[in-house]
């Protein structure tokens, strides 16, 4: 099924004259993915049209160009077709006829991974390929996909990313300089990994809710429950957090394979409630009412790690402090001592140090309360990104207006 939002108001597009750029996931679009989505939106020289195999309706696409062969769940046939597509390194049946369809100059694939399989696409049409490595798709250890640790399906990734490593049609964007230097520690060229952050939109994400000062003793953490985002060791710096300030409460927004987990080691402590999965629309109400917000992100059993976690972007747009050890985030996302606190990877005494500073110091959160929107507007708004996308796009194709 071809599949095509119309235009919807509110929402700033590229003129019908701009070249098009192929914006490629196999699925369209998962709930996580409103960055995906925003960051094609913030597009004003190109115009984007999202491409894949199947919408699967979770994340609202208004005033937005879809084209899609299926949509919902795929039948028998369709995943026996797209596995042997996949298997001989070809377009899927009737995507090539669907791209021909509005002439892409240039196909843009978010992961590594939807990457390896655009490809033959881009390669068929003749036009070259972009890919966004994010963190799971680059930082993931290649020989634990070889192993099949990350499915039959992608026992072939390493092999095939590293045919697209010496392809020069092909470039990649890192979101974060972490992830351009696990990039190049897995063999792709630098001379060809461009780092350009997502950013934020800065009209969704701004100040709302009490001051600091007058907010209760509310942590927040938002995210998938699995390894890497290290919830767990939250949960052991909060036992710390609640023996000197007992009133202080945990907020766990997300959902995952460790949930279960997380709840027992929560059980005996107090003040831990699990919201299970959230929108992007639930995320605001929820941070309207922190003092903190914490990702404290470590490296996966395989190497997976934290690109840049855009949510301590979307907090301290919202004049949130932030303590996180995330990879990129901690880094690059976060001015350590003025927007937030940085820690080392399951350093669970630092991070309740850190918490309890916060909840405790009313003039120390509203300082970083009033520096953060100041800070993510500066070095990570989504306009700016989007055009400099657009500088990547012009070069790859020889654009020169």
């Amino acid at each position: 099924m071809n599949g095509m939002a119309g235009t919807g108001a509110g929402s700033v597009m590229a003129d019908a004259t701009a070249p098009t750029v192929a914006i490629y996931r196999t699925q369209i679009l998962p709930l996580s993915e409103t960055f995906v989505r925003d960051q094609a939106r913030g597009l004003r020289r190109w115009r984007p049209v999202l491409l894949g195999e199947r919408t699967i309706g979770q994340l609202p696409l208004d005033g937005m160009d879809v084209r899609a062969l299926h949509d919902g769940p795929p039948t028998f046939v369709q995943r026996l077709t797209g596995m042997a597509a996949r298997m001989l390194e070809r377009p899927v049946p009737g995507m090539l006829n669907l791209a021909r369809g509005f002439a892409p100059r240039l196909v843009h694939a978010h992961f590594g991974f939807d990457g390896v399989e655009a490809w033959p696409l881009a390669h068929a049409l003749g036009v070259p390929l972009l890919v966004t490595l994010h963190g799971s798709d680059i930082t993931t250890r290649m020989e634990w996909f070889a192993r099949g640790g990350g499915g039959q399906r992608w026992r072939a990734y390493p092999r095939r990313l590293k045919h697209l490593a010496g392809l020069k049609q092909v470039n990649y964007v890192a979101v974060s300089h972490s992830i351009r230097e696990a990039a190049i520690r897995a063999g792709l060229p630098d001379a060809r990994i461009h780092v350009c952050p997502i950013g934020i939109d800065l009209t969704r994400f701004h100040p709302a809710g009490p001051p600091m000062a007058e907010r209760g003793p509310v942590i927040l953490f938002a995210g998938r429950l699995v390894e890497k985002k290290g919830c767990r060791y939250l949960i052991e710096a909060f036992r710390s957090v609640r023996a000197q300030v007992p009133d202080a409460r945990l907020l766990i927004a997300g959902d995952g394979p460790e949930r279960d987990m997380l709840a027992g080691l929560a059980a005996d402590i107090g003040g831990i409630t699990f919201n299970g999965r959230y929108s992007a629309a639930q995320m605001q109400p929820l941070l309207a009412q922190a003092r903190v917000f914490c990702l404290p992100s470590v490296t996966a059993a395989n190497g997976d790690a934290e690109g840049m976690g855009l949510v301590l972007l979307e907090a301290q747009a919202c004049g949130v402090p932030v303590v996180t050890s995330a990879r990129g985030g901690a880094t690059e996302g976060i001015e350590h001592g003025r927007t937030g606190f940085a820690f080392a990877e399951g350093d669970v005494a630092a991070l309740s140090a850190y918490l309890i500073r916060l909840l405790r110091d009313d003039a120390l959160a509203t300082r970083m309360s009033e520096a953060g929107p100041a800070f993510v507007a500066k070095h990570h708004d989504l306009s700016y990104w989007a055009g400099m996308l657009e500088k990547i796009y012009d070069s790859m194709t020889g654009r020169t207006s």
